[in-house]
């Protein structure tokens, strides 16, 4: 499985934050996939099919789209990514952690493909990025808040 974004993509995104807490406490909230209804106001369910490992299957809704993602690549504190299929959508989501002391940095990029990411990037060019952004800023306030 390909676990580098594809660049080719209608739409790609990265984007990065600095958080002051440390690089276990952002892990912890970013990577408890059935915790993000608590923190993530456009996330309505999330379940994960066993363990925090590669290969596993989460479910999950998002904006009203159901999407069933697979996990790529969990490097506990350091990386986390996975795909997503939805109506008409193909993910690929990847997170990196660095730890500098007691603050963290974030990176989030991702890769949209499909016909309705094309549709997407007519009305919105900006929709990736812009949805990457408030996600890095939700985790830096729960993170932060914690």
């Amino acid at each position: 499985m390909n676990k580098s974004i594809d660049t080719k993509a209608p739409l790609t995104a990265r984007k990065e934050i600095s958080i002051q807490a440390p690089v276990e406490k952002v892990w912890n909230v970013q990577t408890d996939i059935e915790g993000w209804t608590a923190w993530q106001p456009d996330i309505t369910a999330a379940k994960l099919e066993g363990a925090l490992v590669a290969g596993s299957v989460f479910r999950w809704k998002a904006k009203g789209l159901s999407i069933v993602s697979t996990l790529h690549t969990v490097e506990p504190r350091h990386e986390i990514g996975w795909t997503g299929v939805s109506l008409g959508m193909y993910a690929l989501h990847n997170w990196t952690f660095e730890a500098h002391g007691d603050t963290t940095r974030v990176i989030s990029e991702e890769s949209l493909s499909g016909w309705l990411t094309r549709l997407l990037k007519l009305f919105d060019p900006k929709f990736l990025e812009k949805s990457l952004d408030a996600s890095l800023q939700t985790l830096k306030n729960r993170a932060e808040s914690q």
